[in-house]
């Protein structure tokens, strides 16, 4: 009988079984990698599964084209003076002298109360404002925070003894989405009602999509309005859209520089059959203490706003001009704020 032929690993025996050889012990491999310099199979680090970080919240759907809506220069008219007095810490007056040639000289007094939670910057809790001109008509916001993620809005306006606006909203924000429900004018007796739903939800890091719906009721009439709403943002610029039965409305904003930003504007009206066209930059000199904006639109109209800080006093000086070529108007402001 012949003998068994001897392999490295196994041994093959006389009816062709393959029988495993018991190789080197564990100890040799670990002396083996001792001499060789390597670390041993337990100590290897192990890579930690990478966790993705949480969609942001969209925002409110008012604040859509806010980037690229402050760009653009504000409307001014007149002389106007604007004094500023922060009583507390928690409580602010102002008041505001304004003639113009347009109408009647008038004068506001605003007043503002801010609480003591604070979520961010710009968001404090609760928050009464108010602001009333000389001839008693009244303009007030009161922003209340029911929960941690609830928020309501209270605004009230009146022309003199009499209501005009009363509105009533509430707010929840998600991790990555925000719900709204307002309320417009709510009359029971009366059977009329506007109610305003919208809708944000964040589908990546840089895009948010969401919708708005319309409705209002009065006797002998009845309809309602949807709009789709989409925005994009990257690094510098931001990008949105808002297309309805209504209409468009449509903006960009590019950040070029920390002194440059600009802006591209589009507006579509399908029941007033307008159509407009608007582009504004905002130029920041900081160096001066200066800030310009300007903006030139389809109407063929061309206006410029230019801020001056005159630190260290507490004065800021505002001088604007806006032409309308179409109709041939024009009309100028400046604007003196103390505070």
């Amino acid at each position: 009988m012949a003998a068994p032929i001897k392999m490295t690993g196994v041994c093959l025996g006389e009816r062709g079984s393959m029988m495993a050889n018991p190789g080197p012990s564990p100890d040799l491999w670990t002396e083996m990698g001792n001499t060789l310099g390597l670390a041993p199979m337990g100590a290897l680090p192990r890579r930690s599964p990478r966790r993705e970080e949480p969609l942001p919240n969209p925002g409110s759907f008012d604040e859509l084209h806010r980037l690229c809506k402050d760009v653009f220069p504000a409307q001014m008219e007149g002389v106007k003076l604007v004094v500023n007095k922060v009583l507390s810490s928690h409580f602010q007056v102002a008041h505001t002298v304004h003639m113009s040639a347009l109408g009647l000289p008038g004068y506001h007094l605003h007043a503002a109360y801010a609480g003591d939670w604070q979520l961010s910057p710009n968001e404090v809790f609760p928050t009464v404002v108010g602001d009333m001109d000389s001839s008693g008509s009244l303009n007030a916001q009161v922003l209340l925070l029911l929960a941690e993620r609830l928020r309501a809005k209270a605004v009230f306006q009146t022309q003199q003894a009499k209501f005009l606006t009363w509105q009533f909203d509430g707010e929840y924000r998600g991790d990555d989405y925000t719900a709204t429900l307002t309320l417009g004018n709510p009359d029971l007796i009366g059977e009329s009602v506007i109610m305003v739903a919208h809708f944000l939800q964040s589908l990546t890091h840089r895009l948010v999509l969401g919708g708005e719906l319309v409705y209002h009721r009065r006797p002998g009439e009845e309809g309602a309005i949807l709009t789709l709403a989409g925005k994009y943002s990257a690094v510098h610029w931001v990008a949105t859209l808002n297309v309805g039965s209504g209409g468009a409305h449509a903006s960009y904003y590019h950040k070029a520089n920390e002194q440059v930003q600009v802006g591209v504007e589009f507006e579509a009206n399908t029941r007033l059959q307008d159509t407009t066209f608007s582009f504004g930059y905002h130029l920041t000199l900081p160096q001066a203490n200066m800030v310009f904006r300007g903006l030139v639109d389809s109407n063929w109209c061309v206006g410029a706003v230019l801020e001056k800080k005159m630190p260290p006093l507490p004065v800021t000086l505002a001088l604007g001009a806006f032409l309308n070529h179409w109709r041939n108007r024009f009309h100028c402001g400046f604007t003196i704020t103390v505070g």
